[in-house]
């Protein structure tokens, strides 16, 4: 019972040694390998960085060898980079990516879009006051990204419909991307 609550001075000192190595080893290869590993670009990039956290937290708060946690740090990443190099090159981003879904569009629910994917408008609203939508019809589009983020697309418009390339846009709601990008 006693080693469930405390540890010993020397598990207390190693722990904070292999947090802080960790880091910078971290740190280090995130510099080498470029910001993009931190990314929320993705799904997969998205459970890259919950997976190196998950690392860190494991090599820092375990007797698992700092050695260990390095290489996990850099096969990850490796892979990483590896993934986008071929999601450029080839169609792995249709295997590996989710594909961005139109939710709202010209201040309109899309509600086959919301059923899809499990948002509901509670959800929806929360978005537009964050990005400071006043009025519905301010909301040209909202988009459901790959990440689980979403984007609110908001002015008096017209709205450029380059901005939803990749975007899925469910059934019926043509018309109203038509009417966002037609507005003045």
């Amino acid at each position: 019972m006693h080693n469930w609550l405390m540890s010993t001075w020397t598990d207390l000192g190693l722990i904070v040694v292999s947090a802080v190595l960790i880091l910078m080893w971290l740190v280090g290869v995130i510099r080498v390998v470029g910001l993009r590993s931190l990314s929320k670009m993705s799904s997969f990039d998205f459970a890259v960085t919950v997976a190196l956290g998950s690392i860190l937290a494991a090599g820092a708060s375990s007797s698992v060898p700092i050695v260990n946690a390095a290489l996990a740090i850099v096969s990850l990443l490796t892979f990483q980079a590896l993934i986008a190099m071929l999601r450029q090159r080839t169609r792995l981003s249709d295997v590996v990516d989710n594909e961005p879904l139109l939710i709202m569009a010209n201040g309109v629910f899309v509600d086959e879009a919301l059923r899809s994917s499990r948002v509901t408008r509670s959800d929806v609203y929360a978005k537009l006051r964050e990005a400071n939508v006043v009025d519905l019809e301010q909301a040209l589009a909202v988009v459901l990204e790959s990440t689980g983020d979403v984007s609110v697309l908001h002015g008096h418009g017209p709205l450029d419909p380059r901005v939803l390339d990749g975007v899925r846009i469910p059934d019926g709601a043509e018309a109203l991307v038509h009417l966002a990008t037609q507005r003045s």
